[in-house]
């Protein structure tokens, strides 16, 4: 009996410590969601998962240790819907993010991000007016552009062949310059002018504005680079996330395994016996 709560305790402790990389997901993704990615409901459901893990890892904790059958119960079924919960939020991470992805440019260390790639759920979501104004605004007062400025000797601006070979992020490609295919000269990574004052047939071509404040903010390319982001981080977590869930699930295994044997003591059951052979078997049992 000894040995099966010992067991259930480390089981318990271990499903503790899963929780800090989906806890730590989520808040890795809050702050993306202020400076980056500027989308601030995608964490809340890890954080939420995360903080019901450490929670109810540790009523497991103490029904081990006190023997406590309704604490064991309640733990096996609260990491039963937690773990599909888990699973729920791994599909829909997926499920929003399959399509869409950068495309490269002739003679570009760059990808550019084209809306029309995009679809689904997290497109609209991005794309609609009122969640776009306030994206926009955060990603402005983030100053990413402004941050992937360069200068030289005397505040020279990086040469255009130089700028060309970089490797810009989504929001950087999609937000900060004007499309390639607009035909723009390059002045310096946010100063454009028209290419023999004409420009491409894209409609972002003419929602380009040099006005720091405006850029190409209201472009479809800068809703792009967003969704491109978001993508990014949402598979980063995901993966992690699938590593917690096997774990979980093998752990959860284990503490099914171990709380059977601790009924099968109570019940001065010789193990190895089937529930089955009692007189009054029980309705619900792991």
């Amino acid at each position: 009996m000894r040995t099966s709560n010992h067991l259930i305790g480390l089981v318990n402790f271990f499903t503790f410590l899963a929780s800090i990389p989906i806890l730590g997901g989520g808040i890795w993704l809050s702050s993306r969601a202020n400076n980056t990615d500027c989308l601030k409901f995608l964490q809340w459901p890890l954080i939420i998962i995360g903080v019901s893990i450490m929670v109810v890892s540790l009523a497991g904790f103490a029904g081990a240790c006190y023997r406590n059958t309704f604490l064991m119960y309640l733990y096996l079924w609260a990491m039963f819907f937690i773990i599909a919960a888990l699973v729920g939020f791994i599909i829909f991470a997926y499920a929003v993010t399959d399509k869409g992805s950068g495309r490269p440019v002739m003679n570009r260390g760059y990808l550019e991000y084209y809306l029309q790639d995009y679809s689904g759920w997290l497109e609209e979501r991005v794309t609609s007016q009122s969640y776009w104004m306030k994206i926009s605004s955060c990603i402005r007062d983030s100053h990413v552009c402004g941050k992937m400025r360069r200068t030289y000797n005397n505040g020279i601006p990086e040469p255009a062949e130089m700028f060309y070979r970089r490797k810009l992020s989504p929001l950087e490609s999609g937000c900060c310059k004007p499309p390639t295919e607009c035909g723009y000269t390059y002045m310096n990574e946010t100063v454009w002018s028209p290419g023999g004052g004409l420009v491409g047939g894209d409609p972002d071509c003419v929602r380009w504005n040099n006005d720091q404040q405006q850029l190409c903010y209201s472009c479809n390319s800068c809703k792009a680079g967003v969704l491109a982001s978001l993508k990014k981080s949402w598979r980063k977590v995901s993966v992690i996330n699938i590593v917690i869930l096997i774990i979980l699930v093998i752990m959860y295994m284990v503490a099914i395994a171990a709380f059977r044997h601790n009924k099968q003591i109570d019940n001065d059951e010789p193990y190895g016996e089937t529930r089955m052979e009692k007189s009054q078997p029980s309705r619900i049992h792991f």
